[in-house]
């Protein structure tokens, strides 16, 4: 099994955290998307057609998307509830993630921890208070569930906390501040406390 990644990505570590917690071996291929490495012609044509990562691959088969390639190694493991509404409401929070928390929080994370705001365009620079703000409210959001509750579905990890927790524990590069969410912050300690726990690169 083989991960196409890129090691700063929350995105590609969420990957990586799930296959260490249901012990499943996985080699790494790295890529760095600041140099255009998943545009070439060889990885669109052979990786993924979307020029994206990450992407598990088995085989001769590619399966693009983090949260799809979360619940294809999850299968079977206690990472995925076997109640119906708590897979459901599991799915509730992936979904949460990919569109209320990673397109703010991990947005403004890659714009000024890795590129530097002086390298962003204009219209970027526009974009940083909208940004915060919704970055901001999906951290409430969280913080005030974690204050009912140790994970986000049932009483255990789920893929719905290793979904939040890739881009939620290294957040502060992009200018948000942990210390305002202390249930976030005790939630992050208890994910990493699991057995088999890999750190972000």
């Amino acid at each position: 099994m083989i991960l196409h990644e890129d090691p700063f990505s929350g995105n590609c570590y969420k990957i990586r955290l799930t296959a260490a917690l249901v012990g499943q071996p996985i080699e790494r291929r790295f890529y760095d998307i600041t140099k255009g490495e998943t545009r070439t012609e060889a990885f669109l044509s052979q990786v993924n057609a979307n020029g994206r990562i990450p992407v598990l691959q088995m085989g001769d088969r590619f399966l693009p998307e983090s949260n799809a390639a979360c619940w294809y190694l999850a299968h079977g493991s206690s990472l995925i509830p076997s109640d119906r509404f708590d897979q459901a409401d599991m799915l509730r929070w992936m979904f949460f993630e990919q569109y209320n928390h990673e397109p703010n929080v991990a947005t403004l994370r890659f714009w000024l921890g890795k590129l530097g705001e002086d390298a962003l365009s204009e219209t970027q620079r526009a974009q940083l208070p909208a940004k915060r703000a919704a970055g901001e409210a999906a951290l409430r959001l969280m913080d005030d569930h974690l204050a009912r509750q140790d994970w986000f579905v049932g009483g255990d990890i789920t893929l719905a906390d290793i979904a939040l927790y890739a881009y939620t524990h290294v957040c502060e590069p992009g200018g948000f501040a942990l210390a305002d969410y202390p249930h976030i912050q005790a939630w992050i300690a208890r994910v990493a406390a699991q057995p088999a726990y890999v750190p972000m690169d």
